[in-house]
């Protein structure tokens, strides 16, 4: 007898305590809590068949992917709710919900600095067990992009036996030495704001904002295309200001700079420095060849049917990365490319391939329909 597991309502916020969690590097993190939201009923044998797709969401995303992906999840759409049961989490180490830098040490002050280094293993393990809580022992998919991407490669490596199918959207099989290096600039930016005090800036009044919002900038040049912010911006001023004085000022900028400005005092509104290092820190560690014998052995040994997605123009992961992956990778369902000037965030942005791609996926991943076999219903199932 098989009981259905008890969900957030749909769309709502809800936490999951997973208890103590050791990290792959040997710290230990207590009591630790994972945040996540569902659209669409579930259906299916939760240790088996069922329609369970697990969204990975990217660095400063969070667990309302219906938000940010709200052109491919809900009725009719490429996730369609009334067939699929969409369960998204916040990862181990971010701000929203689940626990990070920012949440309460159990001597009642922020984890701050005592917070451990993760990596992308241990936001993968971290989730593994909340499905575990949940009662899941299976699921039909997991989808993402960017750190999202590098979660659901993880995914298939590590418990090929949990689900039935991949799409691994926008990233590579490890971190390059490019994008560690841009991605350790960002951290020594907010680690130089007078403000980050080590990490343990929360029992102050006052945020490394300057420093985040340095960080961002630098990493949205590398999530938007060249070609795309040089038909908008060019070497326009912005309005009312004159960057080509005789001495430069701050205050008079090209119109990309007070572009760039905006995004980064964006972020600081939404999302937690703390969080950004711990999980950009994570993405430096991203490599599915430590320990299984280097990238492309550790490839070849996954059974996990697997659609790799990449985009054209991405300088962030550039499109030869997603090449290798299915060139190597041992099951390969099927590759897909985007078409854009956006660059990296054309995975969020352009919604019309993006809805043509996974309604592939999940076509190719269930080609006669999603046979679920007996159907739970609390207790009790029907054929």
């Amino acid at each position: 007898m098989t009981t259905i597991p008890e969900l957030a309502p749909e769309g709502e916020l809800d936490h999951v305590k997973i208890g103590d969690f050791a990290t792959e590097a040997g710290a230990s993190i207590a009591d630790v809590t994972i945040a996540y939201r569902r659209w669409g009923a579930f259906a299916g044998d939760p240790h088996g068949a069922n329609n369970i797709v697990v969204i990975e969401h990217a660095l400063t995303g969070d667990s309302n992917a219906a938000d940010w992906w709200g052109d491919l999840i809900g009725s009719g759409k490429a996730l369609d709710t009334q067939q699929w049961c969409v369960i998204v989490t916040n990862a181990l180490g971010s701000c929203k919900g689940s626990t990070g830098p920012c949440s309460p040490h159990p001597d009642g002050k922020a984890w701050g600095s005592r917070f451990p280094a993760l990596s992308i293993r241990d936001l993968v393990e971290a989730e593994h067990k909340f499905l575990q809580e949940l009662g899941f022992e299976h699921v039909h998919a997991v989808i993402g992009g960017s750190m999202g991407g590098a979660r659901t490669l993880e995914w298939s490596l590590l418990h090929p036996e949990f689900l039935s199918a991949a799409c691994v959207i926008a990233v590579s099989a490890r971190a390059s030495a490019w994008q560690i290096g841009i991605q350790s600039a960002q951290i020594s930016a907010i680690e130089r704001d007078p403000f980050w005090h080590g990490g343990d800036y929360y029992e102050y009044n006052k945020a490394p904002r300057e420093g985040l919002a340095a960080a961002r900038r630098i990493a949205h040049l590398t999530y938007r295309g060249e070609q795309e912010i040089d038909e908008r911006f060019g070497v326009q001023a912005q309005r009312d200001e004159n960057p080509l004085g005789p001495y430069r000022e701050p205050n008079q900028r090209f119109a990309v700079n007070s572009y760039l400005d905006y995004q980064g005092d964006k972020l600081t509104e939404r999302f937690d420095a703390g969080s950004y290092v711990t999980l950009t820190e994570a993405l430096n560690r991203h490599d599915v060849g430590r320990g299984r014998g280097g990238l492309n052995k550790a490839l070849a040994s996954s059974t996990v049917p697997t659609m790799v997605v990449g985009v054209d123009t991405d300088i962030l992961y550039p499109y030869h990365q997603q090449e290798h992956i299915s060139r190597n990778i041992g099951n390969l369902l099927a590759m897909a490319k985007v078409v854009s000037p956006i660059g990296h965030d054309a995975f969020l942005a352009e919604s019309r391939q993006m809805d043509r791609i996974l309604r592939n996926f999940l076509a190719l991943s269930a080609p006669d329909g999603l046979d679920l076999g007996p159907m739970y219903v609390g207790d009790e199932y029907y054929i």
